[in-house]
């Protein structure tokens, strides 16, 4: 499960990083700008996410220990 946790972290960095190089800095709130950052945040918040299901399940191991 950690291991699908970090692939899936890695494909949405890949995301950030591609929806990053489309956003017109210039106009960034207009078009297909507006389009890559709202995406380049929900990226964000993916890998947020899983590194909360990361934390979660290390916990659960270690409390599963005692």
């Amino acid at each position: 499960m950690i291991r699908l946790t970090y692939i899936l972290s890695a494909m949405a960095l890949g995301l950030i990083i591609f929806n990053a190089t489309k956003v017109n800095w210039s106009d960034p709130f207009e078009g297909e700008s507006l389009v890559a950052i709202i995406s380049v945040l929900a990226s964000a918040c993916g890998i947020l996410l899983l590194g909360i299901l990361r934390l979660s399940i290390r916990v659960k191991k270690a409390s599963e220990k005692n």
